[in-house]
């Protein structure tokens, strides 16, 4: 049986094992990754941009000319924040830099174990397992100018397409198999990186104290999907309570009108009163305005 890959423990055990990291870079990158060190909860000291970025899984290669930070979502955060991530992430190299060159590419892979709940631009869900930033400017012709490599790539195992490349489906795979079929799965087990993942994460095998920390963080979660539950509840209430206001302000702007109108042509007080609900005070005031 296999533990969730929703699990922050489970996740970090599995993809910060050299093996599985390295297969799944190349995989989904198409780089030969050779990594001296892999990090957690890695963030920039001081803080680039005032955004206190911190990455579940952080590596520079041995020669030190790519970084490849890896964040696993349990909640929808939304596009824009990891856009911001990656771009302080490369922000952060200039800044060491002695000129505007960065040698160094960046590669920030996002994998996302729910559903979207943003849409795009034109108010349509987004439904795509696979979506690639690419920062490398083309020309007029849509040709690659073949300037910097740095990639952002969201990874969503929720939208099942069969066209997906393999080297892409067989890690989608596993995330979806672990969370929806863990003893039933069924993966790729010739793929080197994805059968050390499954040794990695098979229940079994996992000890006391791991597993203590994989409810710790499925507590966390339960209490995040709880406060994010909590704050779209109140939005939706905020909503409805400003659209009631929005909506009893014309009212009264309709009943003012009418009010007004009937003053002119010298109905009687009580008539208007009863036509539009005002009282007889704020039909006089409008008789002194």
């Amino acid at each position: 049986m296999l533990a969730n890959l929703d699990n922050e423990v489970v996740f970090k055990k599995a993809f910060t094992n050299k093996t599985v990291f390295t297969c799944f870079v190349k995989d989904i990158l198409d780089i030969d990754f050779v990594v001296n060190k892999i990090e957690t909860e890695k963030k920039f000291s001081p803080k680039e941009g005032n955004i206190d970025i911190k990455y579940d899984i952080f590596a520079e290669s041995v020669d030190h000319r790519i970084i490849v930070e890896i964040q696993r979502v349990d909640y929808d955060y939304g596009f824009d924040r990891f856009m911001r991530y990656h771009m302080m992430a490369i922000a952060q190299l200039q800044k060491n830099s002695r000129n505007y060159q960065i040698k160094k590419q960046v590669y920030t892979i996002v994998m996302f174990s729910t559903k979207y709940k943003l849409k795009n631009l034109n108010n349509l869900p987004i439904e795509d397992e696979v979506l690639i930033l690419s920062f490398d400017p083309v020309n007029i012709s849509g040709k690659k100018a073949n300037i910097f490599s740095h990639k952002l790539i969201f990874l969503n195992p929720n939208y099942r397409n069969d066209n997906i490349p393999a080297h892409y489906k067989d890690w989608l795979d596993l995330v979806y198999e672990s969370i929806h079929n863990p003893t039933k799965y069924n993966l790729n087990t010739n793929n080197k990186g994805i059968k050390k993942a499954i040794d990695l994460i098979e229940y079994d095998f996992f000890s006391e104290t791991e597993l203590e920390e994989m409810k710790v963080s499925e507590s966390r979660k339960t209490v995040l999907e709880y406060v994010e539950n909590e704050g779209m509840e109140k939005g939706l209430k905020k909503g409805k309570e400003e659209e009631r206001i929005i909506q009893e302000k014309k009212r009264k702007e309709d009943k003012i009108k009418t009010a007004k109108s009937l003053l002119k042509n010298s109905v009687d007080l009580k008539i208007i009163m009863i036509s539009t609900g005002l009282t007889k005070e704020e039909i006089e005031n409008l008789q002194n305005v």
